[in-house]
């Protein structure tokens, strides 16, 4: 049976693009058939680097078959992943998360997690000398994968191994990264076509903190202005996407890439007694700009607290 690759719901650039990556290298490289599997729409950024590169969208699924063979990229949380995932014969998982727990396997298998900015570097690594025999859509998804995680090394998740392989990759391919970058980020911040419900799901997790069952969102922009200026009602939003999603909370975190700062709005007392527990900040309106918070991973998540 042909091995279906997929990231988690909601797909970003990371998780857009490593499953064509490692499709592309079992099927042409190991000799597994494999196929890249969506588990949503990718988000413009996404789709800008599909466009570029010149690489077809792969299928978008909802569930994955019992016994259909899989290999997880870019997350281990079981909350991101199909619902029948752990019916299903789980090959391999790479990522760059924290362990969640929760996934059953059939047997043993293949793990690789690694404290990376991106998981585009960890296939990089993984492939050793075969890396030299990725075409030019593959680099070029792998350099955009790691420039979108890494904010262009912007980012407090990069490490001096992103910044070389994304280096090597874009001179390989004769691309100036500022340029490419810049192009990246104008993509993601066209938000203008979402609706309110769309943004607050586009880049989401789901965690749970103190009993609270938390979607954690993040928009990452080089224009915040234009997400702050819809910031009431994105906050009424929230609400019922907390009901449709099972969740307590909605938080939006809105990442400005150039200001190196993130901006939580505080739609009631809950999220303001989160962020001040959290972050140390006093809330006074209904935001309050985070200094230096760039990463939901490294800066955002494992400070939460009530």
């Amino acid at each position: 049976m042909t091995v279906q690759v997929f990231g988690h719901k909601s797909p970003d650039t990371d998780s857009t693009g490593s499953p064509l990556i490692w499709a592309w290298y079992l099927s042409e490289v190991k000799g597994i058939p494999a196929q890249a599997k969506l588990l949503g729409t990718p988000n413009t950024e996404a789709l800008f680097m599909l466009d570029r590169w010149k690489l077809a969208q792969p299928e978008i699924i909802s569930d994955v078959a019992a016994g259909t063979p899989v290999v997880i990229v870019d997350t281990n949380n079981p909350a991101e992943l199909p619902a029948g995932i752990n019916a299903a014969d789980i090959r391999g998982i790479i990522d760059h998360h924290k362990l969640v727990g929760g996934l059953e396997t059939k047997g043993p298998i293949d793990i690789t997690i690694r404290p990376l900015a991106c998981t585009a570097t960890i296939l990089h690594d993984l492939m050793g000398e075969d890396a030299a025999k990725m075409p030019q859509g593959i680099r070029g998804a792998m350099l955009s994968c790691i420039l979108s995680d890494t904010l262009e090394f912007r980012s407090p998740t990069t490490t001096a191994h992103d910044r070389a392989v994304a280096e090597a990759l874009a001179a390989d391919l004769g691309v100036d990264i500022p340029t490419l970058a810049a192009e990246m980020f104008a993509a993601k911040s066209d938000v203008s076509a979402f609706s309110d419900a769309e943004l607050l799901r586009m880049d989401s997790k789901e965690y749970e903190v103190a009993g609270k069952q938390l979607r954690i969102s993040v928009l990452e922009t080089t224009a915040p202005q234009v997400v702050l200026d819809r910031k009431d009602s994105l906050m009424k939003s929230m609400v019922d996407v907390a009901v449709e999603d099972g969740a307590d909370q909605v938080l939006l975190f809105v990442i400005d890439i150039l200001r190196e700062e993130a901006t939580l709005l505080v739609p009631n007392d809950l999220v303001k007694a989160l962020a001040e527990n959290s972050f140390g900040v006093t809330v006074t309106g209904d935001t309050v700009v985070l200094p230096g918070v760039m990463s939901r991973k490294k800066q955002i998540i494992p400070s939460l607290k009530l």
